[in-house]
């Protein structure tokens, strides 16, 4: 059975569209309110040019949340429980977001442009929204806004060979999130050494909509030596290298994580005397335990994902959540990750899942996988 999903004014397209339509998409997702290529017909073929070769990716969803203006370094610290204060231009940072009541509600990266200007490189949820009203409501002089820029990545072990080609034997020498302004033959844009696999590459942060068929076919023809190709950030790659997935991963029962289950505790900050939203609430929940933890999982056979969570089983009682699996080709398992009660992390005893009307045996193990 075949479905389709309408294309309306309400999704935006990116700057790369006419490209991933002419090269081959086959499907889309929604992401940011946007369209983000799902795969390009050949999902082995794609997984393999990420594991040994270079993949392109249009990751143009991934939006960018600008905070400008003399109290734009204050409200990005207030954004976060990370503490910034070391954070230099050019440098980027992983910085999980919570509400007030410690709740992780986005983990983008910080990117520091200048002392008065940086960019939120945001998951799938509405932080523009949120940034523009607690700045308002805090009285700051600070600009919340969204940017024309749309990144593009290329990912896997030639990423950087390809980038030298294109920018430069310099870029070698960029370390993790580290990224620097140029252009590529003319067209502006940011490059930073990221990208969301554990493959390695970049992420080219167009910064002229107009642009994109060009920039995207600079890349591909560069890229012919290093047998590049188009695709789509993979999740069985995510999961064997235990990246975590926004709006997936954090889910079980009331659709809420902390960052000390998501194992975020290095990056919450409660000892300097820098104040940010929910820190009242996080002292309180690193005062105890806490009462789920994220694990990874082998699932005994090779059952076809649903496309959603499924309930994790210890005999009748439903003790986490695994927000996803899939077979992994490089440990020949079906491999996933799942929210459990803490007290039951590490535990042999037996769990299981049911997919398609079936039970299927679960062992735990760490993560990352590979």
């Amino acid at each position: 059975m075949t479905f389709h999903i309408g294309i309306g004014p309400n999704l935006r397209k990116s700057a790369y569209f006419d490209a991933t339509v002419r090269d081959g998409v086959r499907s889309f997702s929604v992401y940011n309110h946007m369209l983000i290529p799902g795969h390009f017909g050949d999902p082995e073929a794609e997984y393999d040019r990420l594991i040994n070769g270079v993949a392109m990716w249009d990751v143009a969803a991934q939006r960018q949340v600008e905070l400008s203006g003399p109290d734009a370094g204050r409200l990005a610290q207030y954004l976060t429980p990370r503490n910034l204060a070391k954070t230099r231009i050019g440098q980027g940072r992983y910085v999980p977001l919570c509400d007030h009541d410690g709740w992780l509600i986005n983990d983008p990266v910080l990117l520091k442009l200048s002392e008065d200007r940086y960019w939120l490189s945001v998951a799938d949820s509405d932080i523009h929204l949120w940034a523009a009203a607690i700045g308002r409501e805090r009285g700051w002089d600070v600009q919340v806004s969204e940017p024309d820029v749309s990144p593009l990545a290329i990912q896997g072990p030639k990423a950087v060979d390809l980038a030298a080609k294109l920018f430069g034997q310099q870029v070698r020498d960029f370390k993790y999130f580290g990224f620097a302004e140029t252009d590529l033959d003319g067209i502006p844009l940011v490059l930073a050494r990221s990208g969301w696999s554990k493959q390695g590459g970049y992420e080219l942060y167009l910064q002229d909509s107009l642009c994109g068929m060009a920039l995207w076919d600079k890349v591909r023809e560069a890229g012919q030596e290093f047998g590049i190709g188009p695709g789509a950030p993979n999740d069985i790659e995510r999961l064997e290298s235990g990246l975590i997935s926004y709006g997936a991963d954090m889910r079980w029962q009331d659709h809420r994580a902390n960052p000390f289950e998501m194992g975020f505790g290095p990056l919450i900050d409660l000892t300097s005397d820098h104040d940010f939203i929910g820190r009242a609430a996080l002292e309180r929940m690193a005062q105890s335990a806490a009462t789920r933890t994220r694990i990874g999982l082998i699932i005994d056979g090779n059952p076809t994902p649903p496309g959603h969570p499924v309930p994790l089983g210890q005999g009748e009682d439903e003790v986490g959540t695994v927000s996803e699996f899939a077979f992994s080709p490089r440990l020949g398992k079906t491999i996933g990750v799942a929210l459990i009660r803490a007290d039951l992390a590490g535990s042999t005893a037996p769990l299981h899942v049911r997919v398609g009307g079936q039970d299927h045996t679960v062992r735990q193990t760490g993560i990352p996988f590979i």
